[in-house]
C-alpha cells in the first residue's frame, strides 16, 4: 500500500509517509484539487513533481483532510484552516506531512555522496563533530544535518536566513534519532527540538536507496 508509513508522536502530533508508485493519472483522478492548486499542477514541468504534489493529497485523505482545507501563505508556506499546524516535504519516491498542535516542520531526503561537495554551503559548527574519514558515517550525519536546517527554515519561512551561518545543529550520533539545533537570526534566538531515523527503499533499477527523515518542534 501507498501508505508506507504512519509516526503517531502524542496525541495532537502525527507523521504520514507515503510511497510514491501510482501513475500521474492515478493519482490525479483520486483526489480534487482547489482552483490555486490545480493551476499549480497544471504549470509544473516534472511529472516527477507533480505525482509527489498529487501524492501529498492522498496523505491530506488519510489524515481527514482534503485539499480545500489547505492555503498557502504569501511566502509559501502552507496552513490549513482549521488551525493544525502542518509541514510538507518530498523526495524522490517519498511524500510526507507532519500535522501537529504545534509549530512543525518537516523533510525527507536522499542520502547521496554528493552532499559531501556541498557541505561548506549549509555546515560550519557541526564540522567539529563530523568525521569525514568514516564516510558513510559522514554522509548519514551530513544528511541530517541538511534534514534539521530545512525542516527549521520551513517553520520559520524567513528571507534571508542562512543555514550554514544563522542554524547550528549540536552534535549527535546516529543511534540517539534525535538532536538540538538553535537559529540566530535578527536578534533572535530560538531553540529547536530535532528528531530523526532512516529508512530504505528500492530504485526502478532494484537498487537499495537509503532516506532520512527529519522533523523538527520550535
Amino acid at each position: 500500500m501507498p501508505l508506507y508509513k504512519t509516526i503517531t508522536l502524542n496525541s495532537s502530533t502525527q507523521i504520514l509517509v507515503w510511497e510514491i508508485t501510482e501513475s500521474y493519472q492515478e493519482l490525479f483522478e483520486a483526489v480534487a484539487l482547489n482552483e490555486s492548486n490545480l493551476n499549480r499542477l497544471t504549470c509544473m514541468k516534472s511529472e516527477i513533481h507533480q505525482r509527489a504534489f498529487l501524492s501529498v493529497r492522498k496523505l491530506f485523505q488519510e489524515s481527514g483532510y482534503t485539499d480545500f482545507d489547505l492555503y498557502y501563505d504569501e511566502f509559501g508556506k502552507p496552513h490549513l484552516h482549521d488551525g493544525k499546524h502542518i509541514s510538507i516535504t518530498h523526495s524522490h519516491q517519498f511524500s510526507a506531512i507532519i500535522l501537529s498542535d504545534e509549530v512543525v516542520g518537516i523533510d525527507i531526503e536522499l542520502q547521496r555522496e554528493k552532499i559531501i561537495r556541498i557541505a561548506d554551503k549549509f555546515a560550519d559548527t557541526e564540522f567539529s563533530y563530523l568525521n569525514p574519514e568514516e564516510k558513510i558515517e559522514y554522509i548519514r550525519k551530513l544528511t541530517v544535518i541538511w534534514g534539521a536546517k530545512e525542516a527549521i527554515f520551513k517553520i520559520r519561512n524567513e528571507k534571508g536566513i542562512s543555514f550554514r551561518d544563522h542554524i547550528k545543529v549540536e552534535a549527535f550520533e546516529m543511534n540517539d534519532l534525535k538532536t538540538k539545533a538553535e537559529l540566530h537570526f535578527d536578534d533572535i534566538i530560538k531553540d529547536f527540538n530535532v528528531c530523526f531515523e532512516e529508512f530504505d527503499s528500492k530504485d526502478n533499477n532494484g537498487l537499495k536507496q537509503n532516506f532520512t527523515l527529519v522533523y523538527a518542534f520550535e
